[in-house]
């Protein structure tokens, strides 16, 4: 049975779905949420962190797509008992992300709700965007940098412990710089928002493709979503390049799996928006 997700995304009849982006032209298009009791507890995050991880979860998409996220629309609902400091703090979270990655905040919407809600339109530009469509048989999937910190610190904050300050769940650092350079070797990528399983298994399921495993993958990595790390696809002869390059920009690269149309292997996994 499909989750609620696919369900809703086969409803909406368009060329354009299945990216982290639209592609339109040489613009692309993304959009997402950054919901309170959802994705955060007020308890959780100051109100900076707030805005600052709202902002850099939605220029993800287009660092993934190496697109360059050029103007935003943050629509926003305030809860009463919000004072003007704290949502001065969620604005300056969320233009400092926005000015670092060298994007402009144009508009957007304000309302209010019992929830700090936050949606995002990114609009970005590509000469060359990377998608997850084209990986063929012999490929190899590896994913950037480390995983499993988001959920060993998500899993502390709901026991009320303490994480640190610099904890990828509260600033993700994104991989621009390496998609950019290694964009001529990759055929496929998508960054790491829902768990190295899930999001593998919507990359197998675009393409109509299974995988052999080269690397034996723990649960608490796997499972582990809001890394913001990538998973990339690349032929074989290229792996010591990227390499270099992931090196170079001071990432790793991981290969854990080799693209298998014999096969129709998926990981095990569970839907986080649900």
């Amino acid at each position: 049975m499909k989750d609620k997700e696919q369900f809703l995304i086969e409803l909406m009849d368009s060329k354009y779905i299945g990216d982290d982006g639209a592609i339109i032209g040489d613009m692309v298009v993304s959009s997402d949420g950054f919901f309170e009791n959802t994705h955060f507890k007020r308890e959780w995050m100051s109100p900076y962190q707030i805005g600052y991880k709202a902002m850099v979860v939605n220029i993800s998409d287009a660092v993934a797509m190496n697109a360059t996220a050029k103007y935003a629309l943050v629509t926003i609902s305030l809860p009463k008992d919000l004072d003007n400091s704290y949502i001065k703090e969620i604005v300056r979270g969320l233009s400092e992300c926005a000015k670092e990655y060298g994007c402009e905040i144009v508009g957007g919407d304000t309302i209010g709700a019992e929830a700090i809600n936050i949606s995002i339109t990114i609009i970005s530009y590509s000469s060359n965007p990377l998608t997850r469509k084209g990986v063929r048989d012999g490929d190899i999937l590896a994913y950037t940098g480390t995983l499993g910190e988001a959920l060993r610190d998500l899993n502390r904050l709901f026991k009320g412990q303490k994480i640190a300050k610099d904890s990828k769940f509260y600033k993700p650092i994104l991989k621009d710089e390496f998609i950019k350079r290694a964009r001529e070797y990759l055929i496929g990528g998508m960054d790491i928002s829902d768990g190295l399983f899930c999001d593998t298994n919507k990359l197998l399921d675009l393409n109509s493709v299974g995988v052999s495993i080269i690397k034996e993958i723990d649960s608490s990595i796997g499972l582990s979503g809001e890394e913001y790390e990538m998973l990339i696809a690349f032929n074989q002869k290229n792996l010591s390049i990227i390499e270099t390059i992931a090196n170079e920009c001071g990432t790793t690269v991981t290969p854990f799996a080799k693209i298998d149309s014999s096969n129709s292997f998926r990981y095990p996994c569970k839907s986080h928006h649900f």
